[in-house]
Parts: structure tokens; sequence; C-alpha cells
């Protein structure tokens, strides 16, 4: 994951290289008052000297990025620029952003998967349901590592490989596995505390004069699965824009993943090429388990990515025209979108409507 000696989750959940348990345990409190005056201090007080940030091990630059993000994002929720207030931490996030190869401010990584759980944990509201959401897209991380990997075989393969199928089946049980949990989430806490109380501590922040996203639970990437499905070879504008926006704040080997991908053939490319060539009134028993499975992930997409338009649209209700954006600053047009494209892709897969080939007929390309 990190060009350094590799450090597992438990270990940056439990480092405190700031000391700064007691005092974020107090965020919450300083927030509810609105007393910025006091959030000021408190990061003044928790920026180290850059000398002994150098001399953390990157577990340790991840674990203190984590703790004074919540001052940041807790100084610009009540109208603070945090290093216009505080200047001596510039220095220190730029640090911590070389040393972790990661941006120099908090992500959704850092808030969720890196942060500690029980009385340790390190929050914006103290509010049970802001917790709640921290551990549903904690639970989604494991599942997305693996789903990378598997859409790196999906990559490397043709449909006509049992092993195309197979992936893309894997891939569609993490994908079910998200959905399950965003409806669990949603369903225990509203889309109107999201908006309202949670999301305006996920402001933007200007660090050396450029403004950074907060760590959104909306920003959790789900792009990796969308550039080998779909998306690498079938370029549209905005989500393009959109996905350039996502890629910088993920971990080094996420953004590794799309250096290596993002010019390559997509399963849907590769899975229509198959069938213009076989005929889909032919088709082996080889592209049938793919198409099925293709449609099956692309079928699930869809369902997760009417998630935040219609969240956007619970939360707004009348206002979504003066609220243009979404959940993690994505514009609720660019949802729609994309979500449209989902669409597009998966009645292409559908429409192959692939019969199976009687058994012992040639299979391939090799068999013309």
């Amino acid at each position: 994951m990190f060009g350094d000696v590799l450090h597992t989750t438990e270990d940056i959940r439990a480092a405190d290289p700031l000391g700064a348990d007691a005092l974020l345990a107090a965020v919450p409190a300083m927030n509810a008052e609105g007393d910025a005056a006091a959030l000021t201090v408190a990061l003044r007080a928790l920026v180290p000297d850059p000398d002994r940030a150098a001399e953390w091990s990157v577990g340790g630059a991840l674990a203190a990025m984590r703790d004074l993000g919540i001052l940041l994002g807790s100084l610009k929720r009540h109208g603070v620029q945090p290093l216009a207030a505080v200047p001596e931490a510039y220095p220190v996030l730029e640090l911590l952003g070389r040393r972790t190869d990661m941006v120099p401010r908090d992500t959704v990584h850092h808030y969720t998967t890196w942060n500690p759980v029980g009385p340790r944990r390190r929050s914006y509201t103290g509010d049970p349901r802001e917790a709640l959401l921290q551990d549903a897209v904690r639970t989604l991380h494991p599942g997305l590592v693996a789903a990378l990997d598997d859409c790196g075989r999906i990559a490397r393969l043709e449909p006509y490989d049992p092993g195309f199928p197979a992936a893309l089946n894997r891939v569609a049980r993490r994908i079910r596995a998200m959905t399950d949990a965003i409806d669990l989430a949603v369903a225990r806490v509203s889309p109107e505390y999201v908006a309202v109380t949670l999301r305006p501590y996920f402001a933007e922040v200007e660090v050396g004069g450029r403004a950074y996203l907060g760590p959104d639970a909306a920003r959790l990437p789900l792009w990796p699965v969308d550039l080998t499905v779909w998306q690498c070879d079938r370029p549209h504008p905005a989500h393009d824009a959109s996905l350039d926006e996502s890629v910088p704040y993920a971990p080094p080997a996420w953004r590794a993943f799309h250096a290596r991908h993002r010019g390559g053939v997509s399963a849907v490319s590769k899975l229509s090429a198959a069938v213009s060539w076989e005929g889909a009134d032919r088709l082996p028993p080889s592209l049938t388990a793919s198409a099925e499975a293709l449609g099956r992930v692309l079928c699930l997409l869809k369902t997760l990515r009417a998630r935040p338009l219609g969240t956007a649209r619970a939360a707004y209700g009348d206002e979504a025209r003066r609220h243009e954006e979404g959940g993690g600053g994505a514009p609720v047009a660019l949802l729609r979108s994309v979500l449209d494209l989902t669409r597009e892709n998966e009645t292409m897969v559908r429409r192959a409507t692939p019969r199976r080939r009687p058994a012992g007929a040639p299979v391939g390309p090799s068999a013309a």
C-alpha cells in the first residue's frame, strides 16, 4: 500500500503520535458551542515540530494527519480557514502529505478506516449517527480492496477465460454487500442529518493556496470498478473530470491502479467485441457466463449509483435546484449522468440476449 514498511490498519488506529486523545475527546463539545477560538487553540497545541514529524513512520504520519484533520474540518465548519488562523500547521501538513504520498489533508480513509473505535474515536459531533456512518464506511473498505484485486484480474483476462466471469461474480458480491450496508445506514440516519449537520464539516480547506476536499464518505472510491468494467475506454467529459478530481485523494496503490488501467479496454468493450464476432444467437457457454456476470455487476452498480442521487433529493427536497451538489461535492447532475451511463452499458450487455451453444460446438476465435 505504501512504499515504506507496511503498516496495518490496526497499527494506524492505535497510533497517537500527537498525544491527542484527551484533547480530541473535547472537540464535539467545542463544535456544539461553535467555539472557534478553542478549536484554534487546540490546533495550535497539536501542531508538532516538523523535525519531530519527519521521524514518524508512515503509520504514525497517517494517524497524525487524521487527528489534525478533525480540527481542520471543525474550524472550517465555523467559518475559519484553519491555516489562516494557525499558519504553522502548513509545513507539517505538507510534510505529512509527502511522507504518506497522499494529499496534505485528511481523507475519507483517515476519517473512517484509520480512525480508532471505542472511546478514542475521532468525531466532529460525538453523535451516535456520525459513528454509525463512520462504521458503515469502515466495513466497506476490505471489500473495496478485494474488488481492486478482482478488477485487475478482469482487466488481464478475456471473456472466454473462466476466470473472467468468476472475478466479475466476486465483484458483484462486494457491490451487493456495499449496497446492503448503505441501505442499513440510510435506514438509521436521515439524509437531513448528513446534509445539514455533518456535511459542513467536510468543506474544502485551503493548503498552500489550493482547496482540498474534506473526508466525506461519498469520496470512498468506487471508481476502480467503474474504470475496469466500462469507463476506461468510454470517455464522458463530466465523469472523466470528476474521476480526475477524486483519484488524488486515494491511497498510493489505488492511484497506481488508475494509472495502469485508465487507457485499457473495458470489460464491456471486450465482451461486446466477442459477442459481435460470435453472433448473439450462438454464444458459447463461456461467453454466456461472462455476459450474465457482467450484466449482474452493471445492474448492481446501477442500484448503488442510485443511492446518492436519492439521498441528495431526500436531503434537499424542493431546494435541490439551489443545492447543485450532492455528497462529497459531486453535482447532482453528475450523479444522474453517471447513473445514466451505467444504465446504458447495462442495456448494451443485456441486449446480447445470449443463448447457449450446443455442447461440443467450437469455442472462441480459434474455431473460425
